[in-house]
């Protein structure tokens, strides 16, 4: 099993990448979280790789950091989920979005993503319940998952990360409503 690849950068051609490792090129896939932190042509590269062999093709597919490849490989085990679903949802949403949305179980931010539609969404966030997006904390304490969704979605669209959004709903008391969470949630963050 080919795990990381270290060598000099061919060629880019979103989302194949051409590795030369020591005289040996590589043909890559990556998402385009990867794709956008790669040097310049011609520099060294260091990937994190996921090698998936099948009866009609072997294929290599590379991370920029093995959290990326680690949630690759959570997607690929679910049913109808291949590598490249997995990747687009790689290339469409940060592994922080996907764990808060996995944590909120707000399927709204996965279709969003292209070739996700609503039961796909439905059945990645069940059965990546608790094994992505546990890190993030018992949010579901505060307030309700929906009002929290909520006012996570405004914070975010009012310019803050998605790091100070979630921190302010932590601060919002359970049973708020939407509009009170995001005013509490403001006034706390303009005290930070």
């Amino acid at each position: 099993m080919i795990g990381r690849l270290s060598g000099i950068l061919l060629e880019k051609n979103p989302p194949q990448l051409l590795v030369d490792c020591q005289g040996v090129g590589y043909e890559v896939d990556v998402p385009m979280s990867t794709f956008y932190n790669l040097p310049q042509v011609g520099e060294k590269v260091v990937l994190f790789t996921h090698q998936a062999i099948r009866e009609d093709a072997h294929l290599l597919f590379g991370f920029g950091n093995a959290a990326e490849r680690a949630v690759f490989r959570q997607l690929i085990k679910i049913t109808g989920v291949g590598a490249r679903m997995a990747l687009s949802i790689l290339s469409g949403m940060t592994i922080a979005d996907l764990a808060q949305a996995i944590t909120l179980q707000d399927s709204g931010r996965l279709v969003k993503v292209p070739g996700i539609g609503k039961k796909t969404a439905e059945r990645l966030l069940l059965e990546l319940k608790g094994k992505i997006g546990a890190d993030l904390g018992p949010l579901g304490a505060h307030a309700a998952p929906d009002a929290q969704s909520d006012i996570l979605n405004a914070l975010v669209a009012l310019g803050y990360s998605d790091k100070e959004a979630m921190a302010a709903v932590k601060n919002v008391p359970a049973g708020s409503g939407v509009s009170d969470g995001i005013k509490l949630a403001l006034k706390a963050l303009s005290k930070g």
